[in-house]
């Protein structure tokens, strides 16, 4: 994007201004991205609330024009956004080191148009709700000079492996119709809790989302829910548990650990899904988490049309623990 009319910005005790309506001209980096993304990712800091209250107002403009929050731009438009103060409380993220190395050292391919890691375990895939920071943030901490990063898919906060990043709006837009179909083969690797008999199987039941459940969010089979499916292949049987591989064939919330429990072995670590008393006695020879690793992607490249596969090696806490088991 290019700032066809900038404002000057001062700093003093009480945080920061925007002195003056901004004028951004949009080019290619977010081109049919959505007026209300675009916002929160340029005013950075600003709640989520206020955002959605400039564009209901009409404060901000595309074109001269009031737009509503769903309005995707496109080269060439010209967005006005109005003076804003900003707390420089709001707009402090404290990114830790120890993620940060962990980022630099775990990148498993890039190149111009994506990035892909092995995301570490324990970190949520973006701040918010009380999440002070999360991937994206790390890496765009470590990256400063990049001009667009944005996740093209997500990864549970306690789930491990590939995860791809955009490096440009155009990348992002062809991943994401890939995502959409069937064009990126995903294969995880779980522990199942207790001996699954069987070598392999489809599992095509449906998953509802947000269904309250004592306060907490769950995913649940229903027939009200969106067609699911997931093939289930067993690797190794041991005493107390299962190594399998999962391939999703549709990209639900949840849908490989729901799916799991479904089958009346949910996967070892699984505190939303799963027993309590069998994820104690799992934590007791070393499973201190979820098991759920995404392994590998194999994907068209978004700009050469190459068949690439990625694969991301299991983290040192799981490939200890799993070793145990043998």
């Amino acid at each position: 994007m290019t700032e066809k009319k900038t404002s000057d910005r001062s700093q003093n005790n009480a945080g920061m201004r925007y002195e003056s309506v901004q004028y951004v001209e949009i080019d290619e980096n977010n081109d049919q991205q959505r007026i209300d993304n675009f916002l929160l990712a340029t005013l950075k800091g600003v709640p989520r609330s206020r955002i959605y209250r400039i564009l209901r107002k009409g404060e901000v403009r595309v074109n001269k024009k009031r737009c509503k929050a769903i309005q995707r731009l496109a080269i060439g438009d010209i967005v006005r956004i109005p003076p804003i103060r900003v707390s420089t409380a709001k707009i402090t993220e404290f990114i830790p080191d120890f993620l940060k190395t962990a980022l630099q050292q775990n990148i498993l391919f890039e190149d111009d148009s994506l990035m892909v890691i092995n995301k570490p375990a324990g970190f949520a895939v973006h701040g918010g709700s009380g999440i002070s920071s999360g991937i994206i943030e790390g890496l765009r901490s470590i990256r400063p000079d990049a001009r667009f990063l944005e996740l093209v898919h997500r990864l549970d906060r306690d789930t491990s492996g590939c995860l791809i990043i955009a490096k440009k709006r155009s990348a992002l837009r062809n991943l994401h119709e890939l995502f959409r179909g069937d064009g990126i083969d995903k294969t995880y690797q779980a522990l199942l809790v207790g001996r699954w008999q069987r070598k392999k199987l489809v599992v095509d039941v449906p998953l509802l989302k947000n269904v309250s459940k004592g306060g907490e969010r769950m995913v649940v089979v229903s027939k009200q829910g969106k067609q699911s499916e997931t093939l289930f292949r067993r690797i190794q049987t041991f005493e107390e548990c299962t190594w399998v591989e999962a391939m999703p064939k549709t990209g639900r919330t949840h849908q490989i650990r729901v799916h799991a429990a479904w089958l009346g072995h949910a996967i070892v670590g699984d505190e939303r899904y799963g027993q309590e008393q069998q994820n104690r006695s799992f934590k007791k020879i070393g499973f201190k988490r979820l098991v759920l690793h995404a392994r590998r992607l194999v994907f068209k490249h978004p700009d050469s049309g190459e068949t690439i596969t990625i694969e991301a090696p299991l983290p040192d806490d799981l490939e200890k623990s799993i070793k145990q088991l043998w």
